[in-house]
């Protein structure tokens, strides 16, 4: 099992960077797997972690200058690591301005993604930074946990507003409730609503237009609302990791059950799946 591949042009690094921010934004740990043609970050939607899903995919050629694989056997090339992206942001941030970064799987005290910087320095003296970034391997066995999540069988697909706006609704009513509404129909009307003992909110957007998938329900009334309450703090965390800017923010809702939100951007997708929480009483 090897893995080695190297990012020159700074643009392509500072993306990646930022991806990898996002990402570490909304969990604490994630399978990193690498196939020849791209890289993904999964988060499988486990009870431990309140059901929520999350699936990122990168196409390596878009960041990467050199890039190589050779996974567990040639019928399966692919390699599977468990890895704490906060770490690896981390690393990431501290070689932001180098002349070439290298990504290697290496085997120290355990098995490591290793990134070595090359640092412009004055001097005709190289000045090279090492980051060890520790992972788990995770064997063949466990592989079927992190497949794509199929599309759901949605009621309403919508696209998102401003997601800078939107996230500054949602902090605002966190401080009201720990859950939050969302609601949207195939005409374009999204609300978030918040409803408590004491308080009732509701921001309405309206026009914000719907993907042309032909996908929700043909038979459903296009003003018809469908509708998931959802933690107010999983919604959260996936607006306030945003460091890409994407090209299209989109909603799809499972009546109930579940919202399934994607962030586009010409090199990477990003979906990420909240459960419905039913209210008590």
């Amino acid at each position: 099992m090897k893995f080695r591949g190297k990012i020159i042009d700074v643009a392509c690094l500072n993306h990646f960077s930022r991806v990898v921010t996002t990402i570490s934004k909304l969990t604490k740990t994630c399978v990193l797997r690498l196939t020849p043609d791209n890289l993904f970050f999964v988060l499988s939607g486990k009870v431990a972690n309140g059901g929520v899903s999350m699936w990122c995919e990168l196409s390596q050629a878009n960041f990467f200058d050199e890039y190589q694989i050779e996974g567990v056997s040639p019928e399966d090339n692919e390699i599977c690591l468990e890895v704490a992206p906060e770490n690896l942001s981390r690393a990431l941030k501290t070689v932001q301005n180098a002349k070439a970064v290298k990504v290697k799987l290496t085997k120290k005290h355990c098995p490591c993604l290793t990134i070595a910087a090359e640092l412009p320095t004055l001097s005709s003296i190289g000045r090279i930074v090492t980051h060890d970034v520790p992972v788990d391997v995770i064997p063949r066995r466990l592989w079927h946990e992190f497949k794509e999540p199929s599309m759901p069988d949605f009621d309403v697909s919508i696209f998102l507003p401003h997601l800078k706006t939107m996230k500054n609704v949602v902090d605002r009513m966190k401080n009201l409730s720990n859950f939050l509404v969302i609601e949207a129909s195939q005409n374009g009307q999204m609300n978030l609503k918040i409803e408590t003992d004491l308080v009732s909110v509701t921001t309405h957007f309206k026009d914000l237009g719907n993907p042309p998938w032909g996908r929700a329900s043909q038979s459903r009334n296009p003003d018809t609302m469908a509708e998931a309450r959802v933690d107010i703090r999983r919604l959260q965390q996936f607006l306030m990791g945003q460091q890409v800017q994407p090209s299209k923010a989109m909603c799809n809702i499972v009546h109930h059950k579940v919202v399934h939100l994607i962030l586009l951007h010409e090199d990477m997708s990003l979906q990420y799946f909240i459960p419905a929480v039913v209210q008590s009483g």
